[in-house]
C-alpha cells in the first residue's frame, strides 16, 4: 500500500527530523499549531502508527523522507 504525503505533510516531517517544535514548525510555515498537529496526526493515521517517531521510521522505510 502506497502511503503518499501532501507537500505540507513532508514539510513538516522534513522540520521534525531537524529538531524544530510543533511551534517552531507553525511560525516558519505561517500556521496553527494545531493546524500542525492535525497534519502530523493524519500521517500517524495514515501510517497506522503511535508516536511521531514511529511516524518518521516508517516514512524513512516507505522512502517517503530520507535522512
Amino acid at each position: 500500500m502506497n502511503h503518499i504525503l501532501t507537500p505540507r505533510e513532508k514539510e513538516i516531517f522534513s522540520f521534525l527530523m531537524e529538531n524544530y517544535t510543533t511551534k517552531d514548525i507553525s511560525e516558519k510555515l505561517g500556521i496553527s499549531e494545531k493546524t500542525v498537529r492535525n497534519h502530523i496526526s493524519n500521517v500517524m493515521q495514515k501510517l497506522g502508527v503511535n508516536g511521531r517517531v514511529s511516524a518518521v521510521v516508517e516514512l524513512i522505510k516507505l522512502k517517503e523522507i530520507s535522512l
